[in-house]
């Protein structure tokens, strides 16, 4: 009897959070899967496809902070298993039919979460908190949320369109998505919004913002710099196609920079981005040796 009970007291952390993901899988692979399919057919979604590979390098960067022994939470890792549960029952019986997929997957990432906690205890989980809490990106926004966001990316895009023009001295008119220049009339539709690259730009400015400044008004400004920068860099791409549109070929206005040309545009967003983070990170201190935050944790 002494003999069992000691061995399932040293069966390793990693060994019981082994065991409850597979868990998660067994019960929540339907929602996965249709996560997936849903990142891989609707470009809104698309950013979905990174989340847990980061989640999981950044836990896997500093996987030595894993290894020490340490005393599971068993009291608040329980507590989020059983609300993870809940909220899974509740996807199932009572949530709207559009946001069953969310509240699934809501169920899935605190359950993950929990069985962290539960299986490496507090203190570790307080060193992986960003990558523990980045998993809830992997929860699709709901399509009436969704739809709101889009409708702020679009006036937002045509409010910066319009911005650029009357600071170049084009004459324009601009209400709502629509925008009015001599000789042309154009609308900032749903799929002119750029809301996947928009996405896309604010995960990959948190994940940088993560791994190279220490601060947290640093990492703060960062991040909500990328949504002005992502409506901005759509603003730009909507004046460049007009512009070469309307003085160099119309053919610009349903060409490949057009259709195809949103990658560019990132680009130029993700460089100002890259330059916010330099000067953010130039103007922090240097870490002291005598520094109480560990050096792991630095790169997260």
């Amino acid at each position: 009897m002494s003999t069992g009970s000691g061995t399932a007291a040293r069966v390793s952390p990693s060994s019981r959070f082994a065991l409850l993901f597979a868990v998660s899988l067994m019960a929540g692979w339907h929602a996965l899967f249709n996560t997936l399919a849903l990142a891989l057919r609707n470009d809104e979604y698309t950013h979905l496809l990174l989340i847990l590979p980061i989640s999981v390098s950044l836990i896997f960067f500093d996987r030595e902070l894993l290894k020490p022994a340490t005393e599971p939470a068993m009291g608040l890792g329980s507590f989020f298993l059983v609300i993870a549960i809940l909220i899974g029952g509740f996807s199932g019986v009572a949530a709207p039919v559009d946001m069953q997929l969310s509240f699934s997957m809501l169920a899935i990432v605190i359950w993950w979460i929990g069985s962290f906690i539960l299986c490496f205890g507090t203190l570790v989980a307080r060193l992986f908190l960003f990558p523990l809490g980045f998993l809830f990106w992997l929860v699709p926004i709901p399509p009436l949320l969704l739809e709101r966001i889009v409708a702020f990316w679009q006036h937002g895009s045509a409010i910066s369109a319009s911005l650029l023009f009357s600071a170049l001295g084009i004459p324009n008119t601009q209400d709502g998505v629509f925008v009015s220049i001599p000789g042309l009339n154009l609308e900032v539709a749903q799929e002119c919004s750029s809301v996947r690259s928009s996405l896309m730009l604010i995960v990959t400015s948190m994940v940088l913002a993560q791994l190279f400044l220490r601060s947290f008004w640093r990492k703060a400004v960062l991040d909500l710099a990328a949504i002005p920068l992502s409506i901005a860099k759509n603003g730009v791409r909507i004046f460049t196609i007009s512009m070469l549109g309307t003085r160099v070929d119309p053919a610009f206005l349903q060409g490949n920079l057009h259709r195809h040309g949103g990658i560019v545009f990132f680009l130029l967003a993700l460089g100002a981005v890259v330059l916010l983070l330099w000067l953010l990170n130039r103007s922090e201190k240097p870490v002291h040796t005598g520094s109480l935050k560990p050096v792991a944790v630095q790169k997260l």
